[in-house]
């Protein structure tokens, strides 16, 4: 049966185009308050990762099984990306986005960990695909985006240290 596949990429694929319609909101609301972004040039990559990573499930998940401890798992992830979004509100955003004199979030996932968003995405990008029993899959881009984040966290730390 391949309904409970479809409904569960729908899901994911909706959820990150959603995602991308707020983080643009937010950006546009932050730069109109003095923000500015850093690290622009990894930024496209992310998104290739991304839309990669989607795609591929799109193309070998529909029709293989689901397998349940995943599925829990990638949708206790999901409580833990609301909580994120939340507790960042309208400086959460899918860029680096600085506002000059506006102090680091420390509520919510933030008071135990610097980065709980990143966490939440290499085990999205870990897990989803094991929902279908596709663990190279799963391997594969948990490298890629392991690469990412990489450079992705380091402009983020450098850019956050030296902000005013």
């Amino acid at each position: 049966m391949t309904w409970p596949a479809y409904l569960i990429l729908s899901l994911v694929t909706l959820q990150r185009l959603g995602e991308l319609a707020l983080a643009e909101r937010n950006t546009r609301r932050l730069r109109a308050q003095g923000a500015y972004e850093v690290g622009r040039g990894h930024y496209p990559l992310i998104v290739a990762v991304h839309a990669s990573w989607i795609a591929t499930l799109w193309l070998l998940g529909p029709g293989l099984p689901i397998h349940v401890l995943p599925l829990v798992l990638f949708i206790a992830l999901q409580g833990a990306r609301a909580w994120v979004i939340a507790t960042l509100g309208e400086r959460w955003t899918t860029r680096i986005i600085i506002l000059p004199g506006a102090p680091l979030v420390r509520a919510g996932p933030y008071r135990w960990v610097d980065h709980p968003n990143y966490l939440i995405v290499i085990g999205e990008i870990a897990v989803l695909p094991l929902v279908f029993g596709l663990p190279l899959v799963a391997l594969f881009f948990s490298l890629l985006n392991a690469v990412v984040l990489w450079v992705r966290i380091r402009e983020e730390n450098k850019a956050l240290s030296a902000a005013p």
